[in-house]
């Protein structure tokens, strides 16, 4: 029975999201509220369970790279980088696309994708002012790019740690074997923004000059707090890159960050919480107690285990149903949980696999379905859910409809390449 209300519980508040009727926050922290009311979780479940309760390694990596961009957009940073974009594409809104997309994709494999939407997001937003034309199609764009990008590597996207602890994996390894495949995407993600965002690029010949016009160093308002957030996001980035000799969480990181620049820049509250997305976290939350909900009854775990059951004991046939079960599940339940529940039983089959490189494989296959998959739907991914957030927030609002009949398309192709990657790499080429 309590299956029944979690499944009816997080399908209605699905409803209710894609519908866009009720804002997302109130619909996940109704849901949450539903489950924990009706006794399908309790406290316990939903507060110190690390299997089925809140993600706090995300609500909090979330919150110190919020309180960082805070502290960062005083020094001016942002306003430089959109001129600088802007003068680069030569005042082209289509050129802005293309090159925003990639500084995207690349902070993304670099940093986190979570992160990099948080830096480049505002930027977006002012070029696009400048430019004075619709933002919507660059951030959705923007995020599209940060979760291909981040598949690259192991700190790149929140399910390749999970699956990185769970299977030995190391850095390199991911780099090895996701970075080249994620290039082969992002060229080709470059070459149907055209065919993604067909509207109107154009932008008023007086407004291009003035943009051409302007000197982005000016921008820059505070240059030596720029230097000390320099330094500071050096030095996240190095723990982030070096949890495997460190063994500092991400969340840790950057909540020491946020600590370290809110101190040396003496930044009032007022200052330093501007960017915190207070919604998007608790959306966060709620969405989490929901998911958790459908992993304590184990519908979750019954759902994957079908799937893994019906592969019949061949690795290129589970691979393959992996890839394509976690692009689908991955982008309706969000891949962050999706994948903490789906590792250990790809532990176990990866176990029963006599090659080693064919057993690994199955492992790639959960990566790329679950990182490309977060592009699916709104909810699919954090980078998804913080961009729709800072949208909102700037009177920009982006309907899960106008998200997701996008990243529909795009998943769709993303793993239509990863298919054949797979299968070619380590199965007939093997």
């Amino acid at each position: 029975m309590t299956a029944v209300i979690a499944v009816a519980v997080f399908a209605a508040a699905y409803v209710f999201i894609a519908t866009d009727r009720i804002h997302k926050t109130v619909v996940a922290l109704a849901g949450a509220g539903l489950v924990l009311a009706l006794g399908v979780v309790g406290s316990e479940d939903v507060f110190y369970s690390q299997e089925t309760g809140v993600d706090w390694d995300v609500i909090f990596l979330l919150l110190g790279m919020m309180i960082i961009v805070s502290v960062l957009r005083q020094t001016g940073v942002f306003e430089f980088t959109a001129i600088w974009a802007a003068k680069r594409a030569k005042a082209s809104p289509r050129r802005v696309m293309v090159l925003l997309v990639l500084l995207t994709a690349v902070a993304s494999a670099l940093l986190d994708n979570v992160t990099t939407v948080l830096l480049i997001a505002p930027v977006t937003l002012l070029v696009c002012d400048r430019l004075r034309v619709d933002p919507v199609p660059f951030l959705i764009a923007e995020v599209f790019s940060s979760n291909i990008g981040g598949a690259a590597t192991l700190i790149g996207d929140p399910p390749n740690i999970i699956i990185a602890s769970r299977s030995g994996l190391t850095f390199n390894d991911f780099l090895i074997h996701m970075a080249p495949i994620v290039v082969v995407e992002m060229i080709v993600f470059v070459a149907i923004l055209p065919l993604l965002f067909r509207g109107p690029y154009s932008t008023d010949p007086d407004r291009a000059a003035d943009v051409m016009a302007l000197n982005e160093r000016e921008a820059i308002e505070d240059p030596a707090l720029l230097v000390k957030c320099g330094v500071v996001l050096l030095g996240v980035f190095v723990l982030f890159v070096g949890h495997p000799v460190f063994h500092i969480e991400p969340a840790v990181v950057a909540l020491l960050g946020a600590g370290v620049l809110v101190l040396i820049s003496r930044s009032s509250p007022q200052q330093y919480l501007a960017s915190v997305e207070w919604e998007t976290l608790l959306f966060f939350a709620g969405l989490f107690i929901m998911v958790g909900a459908m992993i304590h009854t184990g519908v979750i775990g019954d759902l994957a285990e079908l799937a893994t059951d019906a592969t019949g004991g061949d690795a290129g046939v589970a691979s393959m149903l992996i890839l394509g079960v976690s692009a689908v599940l991955s982008g309706i339940i969000d891949n962050i949980p999706y994948v903490a529940t789906m590792s250990p039983l790809v532990l176990d089959l990866v176990q029963g696999v006599p090659d080693p490189a064919q057993g690994q494989a199955l492992w790639w296959s959960l990566a790329l379905g679950a990182d490309f998959g977060g592009n699916l739907t709104a909810v699919g991914a954090s980078a998804n859910v913080v961009v729709l957030g800072i949208a909102y927030r700037n009177g920009t609002p982006i309907s899960f409809w106008d998200f997701t009949k996008k990243g529909i398309v795009v998943t769709a192709v993303t793993i239509a390449i990863a298919a054949p990657y797979v299968w070619l790499r380590y199965f007939a080429f093997a």
